[in-house]
């Protein structure tokens, strides 16, 4: 019962929180670790221990398939090289970093060293889509961090994997091996992972039940993990893949109305999430430290020193990168570098793995050294969600990458406009072809020409009483006219026309439309 009211308590805490950080256009994340710690400071408070599955299988799956989700496929295939680079170069160049200084500056082993560089080497994708959101960056910015973070699962989780071995039975590597169970992780994830969401995808396009529809979004990424992690492969990158699958397609396997329910549902489960996992994080230190064996009093100066090493070694490592690859045409590269450095934030899944480190070696001995890797991963991450989260919009801000909100409305007025015009080419050819009455087609044309809804609304009030078959016939070809509209945006995506951004947001404005017409019979 207790543990019910600890988390009713933090669902409270955090959504007040987050709902202030929205207001304030400070980034929750950041603002949720610092409740988090000031609330675990204050004397009193229980302290809280979370069990590493409850983040690892109930919390990271439907974070990461959100993430996923928001990615764009065809910025992907743009930049899918320096994310290869930064997703395995760079991971094994910050593992070997931090393992070398967690050598010389604490008392951890070299064993007990390298998995702390493990956990700390990627970055993670909750976080940085969290942090993110609400940056106007261009796409493939975006993109690029974003994937990153969602890719890297595999190498840091091989890493960590090698040196658990290493610390708890002292046992030799094996390269080869460790090589081919990246192939197994990584591969083996991708593949269930797309064969998952190929059967969601089947599923999902014979089902009409709203209902249905949402249990069946909501169960997706938790079974796509469960079924990875039994085979032994990544459930990070299975669920990655569905992910982007699955967000390629959604808007082809569901009609408007389900499209708006589960959009609706989904942002509510993440938003509670993204709430209550940032301020677990800030609540959890103090009481990590508390548990750290005498002697470790220095922890917060290495902690310090860890993430400054991470960050210098991701602005040598990005900053070559950006100048043989633009990811924005005539942007500085040193503008780019900056971004994408300092968004490199490190957040949930270091932690996830940290929790997860063996209690005892294979002696039945406790493992020494894991107190402190908690909590000097739990210090990195508060101080990159804190530091890095404050300042990271005044960056964007300075460093010019930025879109302009004029050129965003710009973009989107324009793409109206030309998916209007398709609307009205196709009536126009129905009306050449005599496929529909006169007046039904000028009573269409005239709600494209004013792309007013609630102009269109009120004409429908005031004819409310006429002939039924006319306003089926009415209805029909508004039905017929967003399906073209929705046709060519997807076309002027495709064709690199609009960003992904504005091909959301008109979607979105399509399916409003469309579940207005429905809502109207």
């Amino acid at each position: 019962m207790r543990a019910v009211g600890t988390v009713l308590v933090l669902v409270v805490l955090a959504t007040l929180v987050a709902t202030g950080a929205r207001r304030w256009r400070i980034p929750a994340p950041s603002l949720l670790v610092i409740a988090g710690l000031a609330v675990a400071l204050i004397p009193g408070t229980p302290a809280l221990h979370i069990a590493p599955q409850t983040i690892a299988l109930v919390v990271l799956p439907p974070l990461l398939y959100a993430s996923a989700e928001e990615m764009s496929l065809r910025d992907l295939k743009i930049v899918w090289r320096p994310v290869a680079v930064l997703a395995l170069g760079l991971v094994l160049a910050s593992a070997a970093a931090v393992g070398v200084l967690a050598v010389a500056l604490t008392p951890l082993t070299a064993p007990m060293a390298l998995v702390l560089g493990a956990v700390l080497a990627s970055t993670d994708p909750v976080a940085v889509t969290a942090l993110g959101r609400r940056l106007a960056l261009p796409g493939r910015v975006q993109t690029m961090v974003q994937a990153e973070s969602l890719f890297n699962d595999a190498t840091s989780l091989v890493l960590f994997k090698v040196a658990i071995g290493l610390a708890i039975a002292s046992s030799a590597v094996s390269w080869p091996k460790a090589g081919g169970e990246f192939f197994l992780l990584a591969g083996g994830g991708s593949v269930i992972g797309a064969a998952v969401a190929g059967v969601v995808a089947l599923i999902r396009a014979r089902t009409t039940d709203p209902v249905l529809e949402t249990v069946i979004a909501l169960v997706t990424p938790h079974a796509v993990y469960v079924l990875a992690e039994g085979a032994h492969t990544s459930g990070v990158t299975a669920v990655v893949v569905a992910g982007v699958v699955l967000g390629r397609s959604g808007y082809r396997l569901t009609d408007a109305r389900i499209r708006l329910q589960l959009q609706a549902v989904y942002s509510v489960v993440v938003f509670l999430l993204e709430s209550v996992v940032f301020a677990i994080i800030g609540l959890e230190l103090p009481t990590m430290v508390r548990d750290l064996p005498t002697g470790s009093g220095a922890w917060p100066l290495q902690a310090l020193a860890l993430a400054a090493v991470l960050i210098g070694l991701r602005v040598l490592w990005v900053w070559p990168l950006s100048r043989v690859v633009k990811p924005v045409e005539g942007a500085a590269s040193w503008r780019v570098a900056a971004v994408v450095t300092w968004a490199g934030t490190r957040g949930v899944m270091p932690l996830a793995a940290a929790l997860s480190i063996p209690l005892l070696d294979d002696d039945g001995t406790a493992l020494p050294g894991r107190a402190l890797v908690l909590v000097l991963t739990t210090a990195v991450v508060v101080f990159t969600l804190v530091v890095q989260g404050l300042s990271l919009a005044p960056l964007v801000n300075r460093s010019g990458l930025a879109l302009e909100p004029q050129d965003t409305a710009r973009e989107q007025e324009h793409a109206r406009q030309q998916i209007a015009r398709a609307g009205l080419d196709y009536l126009d050819q129905l009306a050449d072809l005599g496929a529909a009455p006169e007046a039904a087609l000028d009573r269409v044309r005239l709600a494209l020409d004013a792309r007013l809804r609630h102009s269109l609304a009120q004409d429908d009030a005031d004819q409310g009483n006429g002939d039924a078959p006319f306003l089926q016939v009415c209805q029909q070809l508004r039905h017929e006219v967003i399906a073209v509209q929705g046709t060519e945006l997807q076309g002027m995506y495709d064709s690199h026309q609009i960003s992904d951004s504005t091909r959301r947001q008109l979607q979105y404005d399509l399916d409003l439309e469309e579940f207005g017409i429905n809502s109207g019979r």
